[in-house]
């Protein structure tokens, strides 16, 4: 794996130290400075795991520097007046002594051993030229202006002579760990099993000898792709995260101190958290109103989930969701600056962001051979473990958790998964009793239906779809509920599949009681799945003989513009009866096109518009009724989105006509838009 020196170190930078060097500081502070960081260095322990002799040898010589510094400052009445030569002398060395500071910080704080361990030449080089630089300030510095007492000037004398012979140096056990992981990670790519004692003994070294410490390292790697700018550099931080992930589940498995509850923390995936944390409206998808885990922006400039406006278009839309306008290309393009941001604010709230790994690989960053090697051998051994049926429940659940981790991650480890059997295995955990092991089931096959070729093994493998339908229906929990109904709409993307569903009795019922009893975040992902199916003019008519109508009268409140726009979908295209259900709700609608958003509006009005044309004046006249309809028309046609004005032009038209008993011009109007239909 070749590593490009210029990696290290780019991370967690302090301020620049000029803005300490400036006009308004005299000599006295700024020699105080260089005490002050000089001690301070000396006071750093070395790093527990790596460069612990490269940081000795420079912490020992900037101990020996503030003993100088001290000296120097106790006869600071006569330095008052330091040439231009000696000020700049001092100020270049305040700026070399905070560089090496920061690298010795780096090389101790929280981040990834594992990319630093890769970094061992270059960053082992970065100490050697500090102190070559350390030695070249030492020697040019005007000894006589300094007036140093004969012992500290021996002092000096001595860090220039260790200065002057330096060598660069790299660590022998540090260079053989270095080793050790590239040649695991060359026999991952030739599909070679690494050895486990190797590896115990290799993570060990560096600190790692639990799933916790694990965790905690792919992290940091996944952080810090974000930090390179090449892409070879990207992708060796990849092949590292494969090797950990493998480590972490075959090696130490959910050895975490807190095992038997490891999931408390985990599961706060999608909706627990959102329920509790005042997430940025930016933040959200506008289809799901979930956290989003991969934003990319359409056609018209607004930004969605990957997965969410994937299964959107997939389902047969060609418009935006929020804006309503037709799309003139499908192309997603990832919104990199926003996915950062989502990032750091998990962090900053401690939030795990599974989410930066998507469809395109980790961050962006496509699997390369030894990662998608490490991901099938790690995807096998869970797979067997849960084949065996020897496991207890607690085991079961830790199985079935990092499988719905890994079928997350993105669309080669979806297709591993699928492939190597998951299917039938995590049926067989739909209806247990557990309701974490149900909630990771369930999850973990929403999460595998992303992928067009699991689609079809979930709607084929017996019992799979069943068990779905039967946790909608019954689950143990709103969030077992929830993401059936996700898988619902996931499957959906298929159209052929959208028609096998909308014919299934149970799949409506339980979508429409899910959305009227369910809380708001699980009642959203059963109104997204009833939208999906109500794209088909059959299986429309099926909904509004299932109720939905009302159903959308009862939600309306709460979640207003999936309501709305289901009902718009359901006029259309459920015949007379769907017009006849939503008639009653045209008061609504009215009061919808006075206080509702944008896309609310959009809806309301277009289905106002349907009702009038295909129900005819019976359903004109009740509109007309209501007194401050016009106005709250006038009112759109100058404030509303382009839609809405075009949509209430077309509804004052109506009124008009109706108003002047041509009532045959609308129905007129109507068949002619029928036959252009």
């Amino acid at each position: 794996m070749a590593v490009s020196p210029t990696i290290f170190p780019q991370r967690r930078r302090r301020p620049s130290p000029t803005s300490f060097l400036s006009p308004q500081f005299s000599t006295i502070d700024l020699l105080r400075s260089l005490y002050l960081i000089s001690s301070d260095i000396s006071s750093l322990d070395p790093p527990r795991f790596l460069f612990k002799r490269n940081s000795s040898s420079i912490i020992r010589k900037c101990s020996i520097l503030s003993m100088i510094f001290e000296d120097v400052l106790r006869q600071v009445n006569d330095l008052r007046f330091l040439s231009p030569s000696s000020l700049l002398c001092f100020e270049e060395m305040f700026i070399i002594l905070q560089r090496i500071r920061t690298l010795i910080e780096d090389c101790s704080n929280d981040g990834s051993k594992l990319w630093l361990l890769m970094q061992i030449e270059p960053i082992s080089g970065t100490f050697h030229e500090l102190t070559l630089d350390l030695w070249t300030l030492l020697e040019i510095l005007p000894e006589k202006e300094l007036n140093l007492s004969e012992d500290v000037d021996e002092l000096r004398n001595l860090v220039i002579k260790q200065c002057r012979e330096d060598k660069s140096f790299v660590d022998p056990n540090e260079n053989w760990l270095r080793c050790e992981v590239l040649s695991m990670l060359d026999s991952i790519k030739k599909e070679i099993v690494p050895n486990h004692l190797r590896l115990v003994e290799l993570f060990s070294k560096l600190g790692m000898s639990d799933s916790a410490s694990c965790r905690d390292e792919i992290e940091w790697l996944e952080d810090e792709i974000q930090c390179q700018n090449d892409e070879k550099s990207k992708s060796d931080v990849v092949s590292l995260i494969g090797l950990v992930k493998y480590t972490k589940c075959v090696l130490y498995g959910a050895s975490s101190s807190n095992s038997s509850s490891f999931s408390d923390e985990n599961y706060q995936i999608r909706r627990n958290y959102s329920s509790d944390m005042n997430i940025p409206a930016d933040f959200r998808c506008p289809i799901t109103l979930d956290l989003m885990s991969d934003p990319v922006v359409v056609a018209t400039g607004q930004t969605y989930d990957r997965t969410s406006i994937v299964l959107w278009i997939e389902s047969g839309h060609n418009t935006c969701p929020k804006t309503g306008q037709t799309l003139a290309h499908t192309n997603l393009i990832s919104n990199r600056a926003l996915k950062s941001l989502i990032a750091m604010w998990c962090r900053e709230h401690r939030i795990p962001y599974t989410a930066a790994e998507n469809s395109e690989g980790i961050n962006g960053v496509l699997l390369n051979k030894a990662a998608f090697e490490a991901t099938k051998m790690t995807i096998s051994f869970l797979l067997g473990k849960l084949g065996s049926g020897l496991l207890p429940a607690v085991m079961v659940n830790w199985v079935v958790y990092e499988l719905r981790v890994f079928a997350k991650t993105d669309s080669d480890s979806r297709a591993c998964i699928g492939e190597a059997g998951a299917i039938p295995l995590l049926v067989r955990y739909l209806g247990s009793e557990y309701p974490k092991l149900q909630i990771n089931a369930v999850t973990t096959i929403l999460n595998l239906s992303i992928l067009e070729a699991n689609k079809d093994r979930i709607m084929e493998i017996d019992g799979a779809l069943n068990g779905v339908i039967e946790v909608l229906r019954t689950g143990a929990t709103w969030e077992a509920k929830a993401n059936a109904a996700a898988t619902i709409f996931s499957l959906c993307g298929v159209s052929a599949y959208r028609k096998r569903l909308g014919k299934k009795t149970r799949v409506i019922k339980g979508l429409l009681e899910l959305a009227r009893e369910g809380p708001t975040s699980s009642s959203r992902d059963a109104l997204v799945a009833i939208l999906a199916l109500a794209g088909d003019r059959d299986t429309a008519g099926r909904l509004v003989e299932g109720g939905v109508v009302d159903m959308v009268k009862d939600v309306m409140g709460n979640l207003p513009e999936e309501a709305v726009t289901i009902l718009e979908t359901v006029v259309k295209k459920g015949g007379y009866v769907a017009i006849v259900a939503a008639s009653h709700l045209i008061g609504r609608l009215v009061a919808t096109l006075r206080n509702g958003t944008d896309r609310t509006k959009e809806s309301a009005i277009a289905t106002l518009v349907i009702i009038c044309r295909k129900g005819g004046g019976d359903f004109v006249a009740e509109l007309a009724r209501i007194t401050t309809i016009e106005m709250v028309i006038w009112e759109l046609m100058g404030t509303g989105t382009a839609r809405t004005k075009r949509k209430a032009a077309s509804l004052m038209r109506i009124l008009r006509r109706w108003a002047a008993g041509l009532e045959g011009d609308i129905l007129e109007e109507f068949s002619m838009t029928v036959a252009l239909q």
